[in-house]
């Protein structure tokens, strides 16, 4: 039905759980599916196994979501680096949450949790957006702001979802 893209930070998973409750759909996120199968926390897998390990993983994790889950799903922020899952989403409505830097940083913190983040967040999420933002951009069906409260931000894109995909849908 919806997949959800961005940054770390921008409120997929939150988004993405009242997009489905207001949809009346199955949740799901493939950050949680990466720890569930690997048995541990994904800022462990980074630290143990490094980056590159990591994506393989996510990978494997996001085509199966992609293939057997029809709600709403939640990606992780940089799943969308690997060729092959962008070649995935092009037959779903995909969903960009955008948030200025200021949010990001504020919502992410000292950002423990978030390894790929640590030291400087601000300047991190400076580099990691202008990388990814382009490709958030070039995969969306439709692009929401994802400032404001979830229920709401969740909201706008349930409206989104029953007008049909964008002028051009998904590319």
């Amino acid at each position: 039905m919806a997949v959800l893209i961005g940054p770390p930070g921008s409120g997929k998973t939150t988004v993405a759980k009242s997009l489905a409750r207001l949809l009346g759909v199955g949740f799901r996120d493939t950050d949680r599916d990466v720890e569930a199968a690997a048995g541990r926390r994904i800022r462990q897998i980074l630290e143990e196994e490094g980056e590159a390990h990591f994506r393989v993983r996510e990978r494997a994790v996001v085509h199966r979501a992609l293939t057997e889950h029809d709600g709403v799903l939640a990606l992780g922020g940089g799943a969308v680096l690997e060729e092959s899952t962008q070649a995935m989403l092009r037959g779903h409505t995909v969903v960009h949450l955008e948030v200025s830097v200021g949010q990001l940083t504020s919502r992410i913190g000292r950002a423990k949790s978030r390894p790929l983040l640590v030291d400087d967040p601000q300047a991190r999420l400076r580099t990691l957006l202008a990388v990814r933002t382009p490709i958030y951009r070039r995969l969306a069906s439709h692009t929401v702001s994802g400032d404001g409260p979830s229920r709401l931000v969740a909201a706008r894109i349930a409206a989104l979802l029953r007008t049909g995909p964008g002028p051009t849908g998904p590319r």
